[in-house]
């Protein structure tokens, strides 16, 4: 699969909540694009990842 134009091994079956827990992204600031779709927060523990998926992970950063 392909994050942020980076080619990522997909090691075996996961969901995009579980990417992103694993990679210690926090899912409540993090905005993902998937093959050209925003993916809706409330659907990433549903949303199984493909070796074809191309993503795009965009993190918030708060400051002022």
């Amino acid at each position: 699969m392909k994050v942020n134009g980076e080619q990522v091994p997909l090691t075996g079956p996961m969901s995009l909540a579980d990417y992103l827990a694993g990679r210690g992204m926090d899912a409540a600031r993090v905005a993902v694009e998937r093959n050209g779709e925003i993916v809706p927060r409330a659907a990433f523990a549903d949303t199984q990842l493909d070796d074809a998926d191309v993503l795009e992970v965009v993190s918030f950063v708060g400051g002022g």
